[in-house]
């Protein structure tokens, strides 16, 4: 069998390439489209769909769409938040490369950062990522040493 004439780098180059060119101009109904039957994550603890129309819905919490209805005066409110969702994808880190990496090395990103901040702003946010195997615990115990470390040389 012969060689292959490119590397793994290269495809993982050619991954977040591909990767980032998928954000890089999302399609703006899409984006609107998507969002209708998606639950809104703040009101998902605290109400049901049935809360907020009386009608029940299979998604975990209220949709965007119950929240703000095509009706009247809330499309308009809902054209607002779609333009909003939309700005912050177009607007968002091109962290493609290292997102693809990640999944290559089958690292899980953390959903807890360590944010230095300054004049109420973040100045350093860092992310980290872990193997599969290592535990919520070991995770929390890292992400904790990890800020006092920063926080002692600061």
């Amino acid at each position: 069998m012969t060689e292959q004439p490119y590397t793994s780098d290269d495809l993982t180059a050619e991954a977040a390439r591909q990767y980032a060119a998928l954000a890089e101009d999302p399609d703006f109904m899409g984006v609107g489209e998507m969002m209708q039957d998606s639950a809104v994550t703040s009101l998902a603890p605290q109400h049901t769909a049935e809360d907020i129309d009386g009608q029940s819905n299979d998604a975990d919490g209220v949709t965007w769409r119950q929240l703000l209805p095509f009706e009247a005066d809330a499309s308009e409110a809902y054209d607002l938040a779609q333009n909003r969702v939309y700005d912050l994808i177009r607007g968002a880190a091109d962290v493609s490369a290292w997102a693809v990496q990640l999944g290559a090395d089958q690292l899980q990103p953390e959903d807890h950062t360590l944010t230095v901040g300054g004049d109420g702003r973040p100045l350093v946010r860092l992310h980290c990522a872990f193997a599969p195997e290592v535990d919520d615990a070991a995770r929390a115990a890292f992400m904790n040493g990890l800020g006092q470390l920063v926080a002692e040389c600061l």
